[in-house]
């Protein structure tokens, strides 16, 4: 790859330059459901392993205790409280997706935008632009690497988030364009995360490391932490490093237009959103067809369902997330694709686990990923021919708010029945007239009675 200088400077000054006015309300508003996602997710994962045991180890090294955690009465500092509500909300895989490059852009992101709003003012404006631009930024950072990206290993949420949450980070502290790229820059020697993780706690630590890094290079910049001039597309930056031929129009036309939140696709299901079709589908027919048995299954997808779902042979509810044939088998048998379908019992269903040896699976690069077809053969000898073009919650099929509102009612219901959690829905829905979000994570924290 030949060197480009400017591209970093491009990108901090669009950070620096962009105003609220300058954020078409339809991003706006994208931005307020995706938030509200976040804390749906934030909530169904907080008190997972991963969280328990990344919370008992960081608390033995903080002394902070400024910030708070999604769903939990333990407060920490906001470095460590990013990581930890980044981790909570990406542990069950049930985050948004930014189909284009398969990143996960609110769990990384969100996470330090709240940490920081919690130590300095913030408006509800001020977060909602910010979390825009940082959404914009790690978006079209993996837009310029992919599609080669992530079928290398690299876990682009991860490896992407980080610059995210520097650029949103840099917007909320105000920094001027010259330390936004020195944010950039610390945020660009430390992109890490491999797809190997995936279905393992270890995932979770590039998630959350992707938003404490991200917020840290910005309050290093913010103290005059200096970086190189092009640390994204110099000689031996992030594309260099990367060795994908960079997909510039995707890193850099249309700046400030076409604004990648409004591309966002939202979770029904809490599974890689590949397989969400694939859920439509089976759901679909379980309900016409509740007492069927089935002798064997086809799948048709885009090669990412394979080359990251193709998974029969599973014994754990982590694995579960990441295997087509144990959630479509799930579905079939018990007409549900929940966090409980993602259990360690549920793997163990002996008539799940006979339903996931009946698969056979083949990829389809004509077939787009939110797309699936699959052939049901029954025991009394027919064929039942399906196909979807658009899974609910992708961008051309997306989730009414009504529904986001009841996927953050429903995880909440689970995690503490008795904690009103409209006050929460309330406030998100009003951050464009807030003129302090400092509160906005407590309304996440259930009250002890």
């Amino acid at each position: 790859m030949l060197p480009r200088q400017g591209v970093t400077p491009e990108l901090a000054r669009f950070i620096v330059d962009t105003k609220w006015d300058d954020l078409p309300e339809t991003a706006r508003h994208e931005a307020k459901r995706a938030l509200m996602n976040f804390f749906a997710v934030a909530i169904a994962g907080c008190r997972t392993q991963p969280v328990e045991l990344a919370l008992r180890t960081l608390g033995e090294f903080s002394g902070g205790r400024q910030a708070t955690i999604v769903g939990r009465p333990e407060r920490i500092d906001p470095l460590s409280a990013a990581f930890l509500n980044a981790a909570g909300a990406n542990v069950f895989d049930y985050c948004d997706t930014h189909l284009p490059t398969v990143v996960h852009p609110t769990s990384p992101l969100a996470p330090a935008l709240l940490a920081l709003s919690e130590i300095r003012k913030v408006t509800g404006p001020e977060l909602l632009l910010a979390f825009a631009l940082g959404f914009e930024i790690e978006c079209r950072v993996g837009g310029a690497i992919s599609p080669g990206h992530y079928p290398k290993g690299w876990h682009i949420t991860s490896t992407c988030g980080v610059f995210g949450a520097a650029a949103g980070a840099a917007k909320l502290l105000g920094l001027d364009s010259e330390r936004t790229v020195w944010a950039l820059g610390s945020a660009s020697t430390q992109s890490a995360g491999l797809c190997e993780c995936l279905g393992w706690p270890a995932k979770s630590v590039s998630v959350g490391n992707a938003a404490r890094n991200g917020l840290f290079s910005a309050l290093l910049a913010e103290k005059g932490f200096a970086g190189p001039p092009e640390p994204i597309a110099g000689a031996q930056g992030f594309l260099a490093a990367m060795g994908e031929p960079p997909n510039w129009a995707a890193l850099l036309d249309g700046l400030g237009k076409d604004w990648q939140v409004t591309n966002n696709s939202i979770k029904p299901y809490a599974a890689g959103f590949v397989i969400h079709p694939l859920l439509d589908l089976a759901l679909d027919w379980k309900r016409d067809h509740p007492d069927v048995a089935i002798e064997r299954i086809a799948v048709r997808g885009n090669p990412l369902l394979l080359q990251r779902t193709d998974r029969a042979d599973i014994a754990t509810g982590r694995e579960a997330q990441v295997s087509l044939q144990h959630c479509v088998a799930a579905a079939l048998v018990l007409g549900k694709a929940g966090l409980d379908q993602l259990t360690d019992a549920c793997v163990g269903d002996p008539a799940i686990k006979a339903l996931r040896a009946k698969f056979e699976c083949s990829s389809d690069d004509r077939i787009s990923t939110i797309a699936a077809e699959m052939d049901i053969w029954t025991v009394d000898g027919r064929k039942h021919a399906l196909s979807t073009q658009a899974a609910r919650g992708s961008s051309s099929n997306p989730l009414k708010d009504a529904e986001i509102e009841a996927k953050l009612r429903d995880e909440a219901k689970r995690w503490e029945p008795d904690h009103d959690i409209q006050p929460l829905i309330d406030a998100v829905w009003a951050l464009d007239r807030s003129e302090d979000v400092s509160n906005l994570l407590s309304l996440a924290v259930p009250t002890r009675r």
